[in-house]
C-alpha cells in the first residue's frame, strides 16, 4: 500500500498520478501528488517505478493506514529500492531490465485482494449506516 509521498523530493511531474492503475492520487495545488483514495490502492508498485525522483514509498506489508518513519525509512535506503532493482528509468527500463518481473506477480495478485476485500469493509460498513 501507498505509505507516503516525499514532498521535499517530489518534481510534481505527475508522472505517478498518471501510472496508478486505480487513481490512488489526485494532483495538490504545488504538483505534488495526494493520496486521495488510500483503499483503491493495490500495491501494485507503478507509483514507485515510474517516480525518478524517488519520492513515494509503497509498504508492501501495510494492510491498513500506518504512520512510518520517514526518516527511517531515508536512512535504510528504501526509497527507489524496486526501481534501480529493475533498472527502471525515465519510464522505461533498461535492456535485461525485466526480465524477473514477473516475480511481481503473486504480490500483484495479493494487493488486488486486500483492495478488494477494503473495499467490500468499507461498502458494507457503509450499508449498515
Amino acid at each position: 500500500m501507498i505509505a507516503h509521498v516525499f514532498a521535499d523530493a517530489c518534481t510534481g511531474c505527475g508522472t505517478c498520478i498518471a501510472a496508478c492503475p486505480t487513481h490512488v492520487f489526485d494532483a495538490g495545488a504545488d504538483g505534488v501528488p495526494v493520496i486521495a483514495r488510500l483503499d483503491q490502492c493495490q500495491t501494485c508498485f507503478m507509483c514507485e517505478l515510474y517516480c525518478d525522483a524517488d519520492a513515494l514509498y509503497v509498504a508492501v506489508d501495510l494492510r491498513e493506514p500506518k504512520a512510518i518513519d520517514p526518516d527511517l525509512i531515508r536512512t535504510r535506503g528504501e526509497l527507489g529500492n524496486l526501481r534501480r532493482g529493475y533498472r527502471w528509468r525515465n519510464g522505461a527500463s533498461e535492456p535485461g531490465s525485466l526480465d524477473h518481473f514477473w516475480q511481481l506477480g503473486p504480490l500483484l495478485r495479493e494487493g488486488a485482494e486486500i483492495a478488494g476485500r477494503r473495499y467490500r469493509a468499507r461498502h458494507s460498513e457503509q450499508a449498515d449506516d
